[in-house]
């Protein structure tokens, strides 16, 4: 395992398991499929209404609680709910989040983020961030906070590879970590020749390849699966590296191709959805 130290010190793994669309069992299935193979990064959210299947998953792992980073996001219809954060650690049955981020810079996210600053100072939270905000959302909160995010969760891949992006937060301490690693499962980048040919000399799959260089390239992946194979072979990367030469050839892909873009309608819907919580099995 490789790992980020974050600027206050805490080591994040630069490999975890997402829980993005998986139903509860499947959230309780991939995340104990995930810790049993040596996964110690696991990435859910309010939104993904997963949470108390994740936490019993940890509990089911047998693992110390210690040894799992747990990360997790706050909705924008819960940034202005005083016990938000306290409703999150209930439904994960933990003591505190390693990372706790806001979900989407919706509604009144400078309260969300004062939320989690608070629980922060009362040891709660271990770490905070953003996700899904652009450079400008982001010098919005550094210039009223007290505690610097200290990650960046937002789409990152071969065709949209963020360089820009980057290299802000690089200058302001801040790491990143990749949603849609592999592109939305977008074949035409998965089937990239030169991954095809990488593969051959690594005898890795193309997607090892893909997140591997992810891993070199700083970015913290979390791809998410409910096929057990998949979930094993997605963590399969540290026994390899990349040349700088292959390095510079994946760099040389970038379309800044995206395969989301929130809109002030999607962010105005975002702010007015209630996910559906405490109905979560």
């Amino acid at each position: 395992m490789e790992f980020a130290t974050l600027n206050n010190g805490i080591k994040m793994p630069m490999a975890g398991i997402g829980t993005f669309l998986l139903t509860p069992d499947e959230a309780e299935a991939s995340v104990l499929s995930a810790l049993l193979c040596g996964y110690r990064l696991i990435d859910t959210a309010n939104a993904y209404v997963n949470e108390k299947a994740v936490g019993r998953a940890m509990k089911r792992s047998g693992l110390p609680r210690n040894e799992i980073f747990l990360e997790t996001k706050l909705w924008p219809s819960f940034y202005e709910q005083s016990d938000a954060v306290e409703k999150t650690l209930a439904r994960l049955d933990t003591d505190y989040i390693d990372l706790l981020l806001i979900h989407q810079p919706a509604g009144n996210y400078i309260s969300g983020y004062k939320l989690m600053e608070k629980a922060y100072k009362e040891g709660k939270v271990k770490a905070i961030g953003l996700s899904n905000f652009s450079i400008e959302q982001i010098k919005e909160i550094l210039s009223v906070c007290e505690i610097r995010p200290s990650v960046l969760q937002t789409e990152v891949h071969p065709y949209s590879q963020e360089k820009e992006l980057k290299e802000f937060l690089s200058s302001e301490g801040i790491v990143i970590q990749a949603w849609y690693p592999l592109g939305h499962g977008d074949k035409s980048l998965i089937e990239e020749p030169l991954f095809s040919e990488l593969r051959k000399k690594y005898n890795k799959s193309n997607a090892q390849i893909i997140l591997r260089w992810h891993i070199q390239d700083g970015n913290i992946v979390i791809p998410g699966s409910k096929n057990p194979e998949h979930i094993k072979d997605n963590f399969d990367l540290f026994d390899f590296s990349l040349t700088e030469e292959e390095m510079v050839k994946i760099a040389a892909m970038d379309k800044q191709k995206r395969y989301y873009t929130s809109t002030p309608e999607m962010l105005k819907k975002y702010a007015e959805m209630v996910p559906p919580v405490d109905e979560q099995k």
